[in-house]
């Protein structure tokens, strides 16, 4: 019998981290590419940039869920994106997903903040219906835009 857990992670678990990290970007269609996923993460690290769970199924690394803090002007307070959250094929059906999402909900609610937000591909119904039986909302009152730098 394995034991699934969630923690906060630290600089010690970096190459853990760029491993699913890297397997995570292949999954959005990324190609491959370790030594940049653990120079991305080793920067966000360093620099308290982000925040990030890491679940482990007994010893293996198996899902981790990366938070960005912001600030909203209008309810003067913290929010935080969930940028990331991936679970490796060895880890999913097992829970994962939904502890990473108590640790995030846990860490924001802790420092007070007003939300937490993500973004979910519109084909991704899975990840859809687990966010909306964890008490996720989809917005139904603002429209999210992008505007993306001229093609040189």
């Amino acid at each position: 019998m394995t034991t699934i857990s969630v923690r906060q992670a630290v600089m010690a678990d970096l190459d853990a981290l760029a491993a699913l990290f890297n397997q995570y970007r292949q999954f959005q269609g990324q190609p491959g590419d370790l030594p940049a996923a653990r120079a991305f993460l080793r920067e966000r690290l360093d620099h308290g940039e982000s925040v990030v769970f890491l679940c482990h199924d007994g010893t293996v690394p198996v899902g981790f869920a990366q938070l960005y803090p912001i600030f909203s002007s209008v309810s003067l307070t913290r929010v935080f994106i969930l940028n990331d959250l991936f679970v490796a094929a060895a880890g999913r059906r097992q829970g994962v997903a939904s502890r990473l999402l108590a640790a995030v909900e846990s860490y924001a609610w802790s420092l007070g903040a007003a939300r937490i937000s993500l973004n979910v591909a519109r084909e991704n119904v899975s990840a859809q219906q687990l966010y909306e039986r964890q008490g996720w909302e989809q917005d139904g009152k603002y429209f999210m835009y992008h505007r993306f730098p001229a093609a040189s």
